[in-house]
């Protein structure tokens, strides 16, 4: 009878009121803190920082609430020294405050690296070579000797360039091979559809050169010229016709697809290497 008088008690109700305030604010505090230390719904874009030297960089993102780290520096000659090349998240993306983003730079002064020796290896090898250098195979030169497609020189800059040579990385180097004693011709490859940056290596395997490189109206600037694809070529591509090994195929480049001369499915099966490339980009 005591405990049943206890539990309707002032004093009992007085303590269970109080307790429940208690409870209640403490429940309240936790959600608030929640909501301030996750920044609930509290999102924000990623700024584009590439173009931007790391002042702008600093400026930009301190007024957005972000915190960035430059993680690497690669050296790309079309761009300007010093801008940031590439970052992580993209721009546009949906990060919270607080967030770092991870930037690339473009070096002011290109990597070096040492000149191996290609001479004597067949051109296959010299490419595998070159590239693992970071090196790029540039101009085919053919002369006549009783090697095939073997090279004989090396050259950098109208020269002989010596192994053991330090060059910046990514230098190209020219390649005078040797066209055997017969008079060697190659097929002219279909190159309609094909993306700018593959043609090269696909005529190199060739024993090809690009030759002239016409853009059309479509191309406005660096990124349209990146995205780019061949659309004409010059000579035609012709299963009868040859050319002379280390020839220049022109190519005429757009990024208006309605000029390709096949619909998309027509262009799986009359130029495969097309779909491949848009595939692996």
């Amino acid at each position: 009878m005591e405990f049943l008088k206890f539990l309707i008690s002032k004093q009992f109700l007085k303590s269970i009121l109080i307790a429940a305030v208690i409870s209640i604010v403490l429940i309240a505090g936790v959600f608030l803190w929640l909501h301030i230390f996750t920044r609930h719904n509290q999102s924000i874009s990623v700024p584009d920082f590439t173009g931007l030297n790391e002042e702008e960089v600093e400026i930009i993102a301190s007024s957005k609430n972000l915190r960035y780290e430059i993680i690497d520096s690669i050296f790309y000659k079309e761009l300007p020294k010093g801008i940031i090349a590439k970052q992580n998240p993209k721009a546009g993306e949906k990060v919270k405050q607080n967030r770092r983003i991870y930037l690339t730079k473009n070096a002011v002064n290109p990597e070096k690296v040492t000149m191996p020796a290609v001479s004597g290896v067949s051109l296959r090898q010299a490419i595998t070579i070159l590239e693992a250098n970071g090196l790029v195979v540039g101009k085919l030169s053919y002369k006549p000797d009783i090697a095939t497609n073997v090279v004989l020189e090396q050259i950098y800059h109208d020269s002989l360039i010596t192994p053991g040579t330090i060059i910046s990385k990514g230098s190209e180097i020219n390649l005078i091979l040797g066209k055997g004693l017969s008079n060697e011709t190659t097929l002219v490859p279909n190159l309609i559809g094909f993306s700018k940056f593959m043609t090269k290596e696909y005529l190199t395997e060739r024993y090809l050169n690009i030759g002239g490189e016409i853009y059309d109206e479509s191309i406005e600037d660096e990124e349209d010229s990146t995205a780019s694809f061949i659309w004409k070529q010059r000579p035609e591509f012709n299963e009868n016709y040859r050319l002379q090994l280390g020839s220049q195929v022109d190519i005429f480049l757009t990024i208006d697809s309605t000029r390709l001369p096949f619909s998309d499915t027509l262009a799986l099966e009359e130029n495969p290497e097309f779909i491949d490339d848009l595939f692996n980009e």
